[in-house]
């Protein structure tokens, strides 16, 4: 018999499973559960792009493109980002289609940290920085962000964490899981303690079309920012497109003609048919992405309200489509939290701590969902809450 335990990876042994999926399948054999758990858009993929898919398979288009991905979503991505958020990128050289933001992530560890780097990650944050962090032989420094200050990143935290070792930032915002944002002031300050080192950024802003009340803005955009910063995007979120795999990296040549070995050992190609899809997204695509945020933004209001009316405490999150209430007050753990209210309430939400180790006593709850299933799923978490109350 093989001793698999002699054969496996010893840095693959010691990642820890994701906190979110268990949740999944034990949803996934549940009648009648509402869903408020999984991060991805209600929404179908607008029809005009999926047509431009379909019609990408009807006219032949089924062999591998280019490595970095079709030369014209590559230039329509470059457009896009110039437009939106005045960002500069040579879209033959300084721009890659990836497979999701997740790919995009993974190639920027991958590509600037060395064993023994250290990255610092503020927490709570999307789950993958650290472990592939961790892949690299490189070490993830968390900063834990805090409630009273929305979870944003500030200079001092930054300053504090920065050593001889620090290789990179990620600055993962907006943000999953809280909704926070960080305002061109917060960005200023955090490019002021990163001038005159060499330290990279890599700014995962997935979430970039999804602010409410103000504008998205890029740390990329400030003065001197780009040339260290590893830009990540994607469709998949903004355009209702996870299904189709689709994300981008964009950043100094020298950094994104490394990506792109990588890419072309482990991917080859990202996939034909979502790259036609992709590049009617970003041609015609800025009106679909307007009404499903105008959508988000009212579900956002009416659940933060419905959230402080059955007494949970909850800072209102200006991005994405995430509430990260505290349950502090129930004398629940997250995770005993969840578990209860999905066993006896039938409602799915992840534990904060899913996200890191100062996530908990929070939960995260998403509402790319319908208004009826908020409505319902917020009924069956006062029951729930009131059920808490009555036995103390």
């Amino acid at each position: 018999m093989i001793d698999y335990n002699s054969v496996l990876s010893n840095n693959v042994k010691s990642l820890a499973p994701s906190g979110i999926r268990k949740f999944f399948d034990v949803l996934n054999e549940m009648k009648d559960a509402i869903s408020l758990g999984i991060g991805e858009p209600d929404f179908v993929t607008p029809q005009h792009i999926r047509a431009s898919g379909i019609r990408s398979l009807e006219e032949g288009h089924t062999h591998y493109t280019g490595n970095a991905g079709i030369l014209l979503l590559r230039e329509e991505i470059a457009k896009y980002l110039h437009r939106r958020f005045d960002l500069e990128y040579d879209y033959e050289h300084q721009v890659i289609v990836t497979v999701g933001g997740s790919e995009a992530i993974d190639l920027a560890i991958r590509t600037v940290v060395n064993p023994g780097d250290e990255v610092i990650i503020p927490e709570p944050s999307f789950v993958c920085y650290g472990p592939i962090t961790k892949l690299t032989g490189g070490k993830p420094i968390f900063i834990e962000t805090r409630a009273e200050n929305e979870f944003r990143l500030t200079a001092d935290e930054l300053r504090a964490a920065i050593t001889p070792k620090t290789k990179a930032l990620v600055l993962p915002y907006p943000s999953n899981p809280t909704g926070a944002i960080m305002e061109q002031s917060d960005l200023e300050a955090i490019a002021d303690v990163l001038r005159g080192t060499n330290i990279m950024i890599i700014t995962d802003e997935i979430y970039s079309e999804l602010t409410y009340g103000q504008k998205h803005v890029s740390i990329a955009s400030l003065d001197g920012m780009i040339e260290r910063t590893i830009y990540v995007g994607g469709f998949s979120k903004s355009h209702a497109m996870t299904g189709w795999r689709m994300g981008y990296a964009c950043g100094p040549t020298d950094i994104i003609t490394q990506m792109l070995k990588i890419h072309q050992y482990a991917i080859m190609s990202s996939p034909t048919t979502s790259q036609y899809a992709a590049i009617t997204a970003m041609q015609n695509g800025d009106s679909d992405v307007q009404n499903m945020k105008e959508e988000y933004d009212h579900r956002r209001r009416h659940l933060l309200s419905g959230l402080r009316a059955i007494g949970l405490e909850c800072f209102e999150p200006r991005g994405a489509f995430y509430m990260f209430p505290s349950i502090k007050s129930t004398g629940l753990s997250s995770t005993e939290f969840c578990e209860q209210l999905l066993m006896k309430e039938k409602v799915a939400v992840i534990p904060g701590n899913a996200f890191g180790k100062c996530g908990e006593g929070f939960v995260r709850i998403c509402y790319a969902s319908s208004m009826e299933n908020i409505d319902i799923a917020l009924e069956r978490m006062n029951d729930f809450l009131n059920k808490i109350k009555s036995k103390v």
